[in-house]
């Protein structure tokens, strides 16, 4: 069976033309000879090397699936189409569907040497679930645990079978493990023995060797970490032992640089100070056509909308209010503002998707019947629904945000709203996700603007429907508690069968978007403005990147 392809990402915070001489002028010249790709990326800081990135899916694409390996990975190329990984197969357990059966494949080491085993796996379980394990990293559980809630413990059956259990049935499993990513228990048990003799308390001392971990990382993936300059750069080498050959990098170093600015994007590119960029300006498209450069697009499984709050006293609590918000935008418009980079969005995925359904309610641009819905909520024109959405400036999928919701803020006026944006630092965004509204981060906001990648159905649609998932346990915002909703994720868990999982799913969001439950603007389309002498790059339909496959043109 062929096997999928690793990503990466890294951060540079702050950081307009003023890269540094590294940045600007390539490998230094004793590595002059070195096949080197830069990249530009959207996100404002470094992702965390230790194995569970922060700055969301980006983070994965740069720091998790270039330096480590999942058990089950998304295929680049297909985008929703699970393969293996560092497990061959797996199963269900017939008698007892809270039980998994991984078997693992055989002669996997780390890039310390050591063998990557069921052992491994347990232990890399209890790092994110088991508060009493001594090597427990409280800071990797919020980027981990929301994406796979069910799951509770692992049990090492033999050297390659390792048992998964869940709190209760869950055909979602095999797709959540891809978020779960392993480093070495011997590399970390070295840096713990490193830790001076004067830590004596037992959480400080695995902190440390979690921080002294991550400076130094032994995964499985098909890259190494080279440099780590926090909000500068990170510098990854490839790894020549990699145990899948198809996909030993062909670069022999990728280097990332934060470049959250899409200003200072681009004119990086234009300069040759990076070779890649995420997201270029849609004013400066035509420009980089001119000089050479490739605009690459995809269909991306990706969506932009704003996820409102359904707490008590927020006005998106009434359904009304909801579709108005929907019916009010000229999805067209935010096309052309993106330069045609974009696509409408009728929901949380495409129409021709498995999982689109069949729902009542159509999205489109209908202002006169928005303002109906509005004044029947007891809105009008001197009476306004005050909304607050928390947004960003850019980060890991955001699009052109602020310009996007600047021309939200403006339209919605027309259909009896008065929209107010809090602008916050993609991280601080981000990391209220999961705490919520009620959250001192969420300064009383009733909306929040988050990208999401709609690659698996738990992580695109059900975690957004199901009550329970509510912060801080997943990422359902707005706390929505609608009991059909309940019942059809609590379907879907149980949707083992061939095609089963996706019908229950295309059942959940035609109830999601017959209620309104988010504000749904584009889908993404990947933009990425690559240099001349690149090669080798294939356009995902998935969020991720397969960087093993970049080489530099002959």
């Amino acid at each position: 069976m062929p096997m999928p392809r690793p990503f990466g990402r890294r951060r540079l915070g702050g950081l307009a033309l003023g890269l540094t001489a590294g940045a600007a002028t390539g490998a230094p010249p004793a590595l002059a000879a070195e096949k080197v790709v830069r990249v530009g990326m959207t996100a404002g800081d470094i992702p965390r090397t230790h194995g569970q990135p922060d700055q969301a899916f980006e983070g994965v694409r740069v720091a998790a699936l270039t330096l480590y390996d999942a058990l089950t990975v998304w295929d680049y190329d297909t985008g929703t189409t699970l393969r293996p990984c560092l497990a061959t197969d797996w199963r269900v357990d017939e008698a007892d569907r809270t039980k998994w059966v991984f078997r693992l494949r055989p002669g996997i080491r780390f890039h310390d040497g050591a063998a990557f085993d069921a052992e491994a796996v347990v232990w890399n379980v209890r790092k994110v679930l088991d508060r009493d394990a001594p090597h427990f990293d409280p800071s990797q559980v919020g980027q981990t645990v929301s994406r796979m809630p069910t799951l509770r413990s692992a049990r090492a059956i033999d050297a390659l079978t390792v048992e998964l259990a869940t709190a209760e049935p869950d055909a979602f499993l095999p797709l959540n493990l891809s978020n779960l990513f392993f480093a070495s228990p011997a590399h970390w048990q070295a840096k713990l023995a490193a830790v001076p003799a004067t830590v004596t308390e037992p959480a400080q001392r695995a902190a440390q060797a979690w921080e002294a971990f991550a400076r130094d990382p032994s995964g499985t993936g098909a890259w190494r970490l080279a440099v780590l300059v926090p909000r500068q750069r990170l510098e990854l080498v490839r790894n020549p032992d990699y145990w899948d050959r198809d996909r030993v990098p062909k670069l022999d170093r990728l280097v990332f640089l934060p470049l959250i600015d899409h200003s200072a994007r681009a004119a990086a590119l234009l300069s040759g100070q990076v070779d890649w960029i995420e997201a270029p300006a849609p004013d400066v498209i035509d420009s980089m056509k001119a000089r050479g450069f490739r605009i690459v697009t995809s269909r991306m499984a990706h969506v932009w909308p704003w996820q409102p709050s359904l707490l008590e006293g927020s006005p998106w609590r009434d359904k009304r209010v909801r579709q108005a918000a929907n019916l009010c935008v000229d999805r067209g418009d935010l096309v052309v503002l993106n330069g045609g980079l974009a696509e409408p969005a009728a929901g949380q995925v495409r129409r021709d998707h498995p999982w689109f359904g069949n729902p009542g309610f159509r999205l489109r641009h209908d202002p006169a019947e928005a303002r109906r819905l509005m004044e029947a909520a007891g809105y009008s024109a001197q009476r306004r629904a005050a909304v607050t959405v928390l947004v960003t400036p850019g980060g890991s999928g955001q699009m052109q945000s602020l310009p996007m919701n600047e021309y939200l803020q403006q339209a919605m006026g027309q259909c009896h709203f008065d929209v107010k944006l809090e602008v916050l630092e993609w991280g601080t965004l981000f990391t209220n996700w999961r705490e919520g509204p009620r959250a001192p981060a969420a300064r009383g906001a009733n909306a929040t603007n988050v990208s999401i990648a709609t690659i698996d159905p738990f992580f695109a649609i059900a975690r957004f429907a199901d009550s329970r998932m509510a912060p801080p346990v997943s990422n359902n915002w707005g706390f929505v508690n609608d009991p059909e909703l309940d019942r059809l994720t609590a379907a879907a868990r149980l949707a083992f069968g061939p095609g089963a999982l996706d019908q229950a799913v295309a059942r959940i969001h035609e109830r999601l978007v017959d209620e309104a439950m988010m504000l749904w603007f584009v889908h993404d389309v990947s933009p990425r403005a690559l240099g001349p002498r690149l090669a080798g790059y294939r356009a995902p339909n998935g969020f991720f990147v397969d960087w093993s496959s970049l080489d530099i043109a002959a």
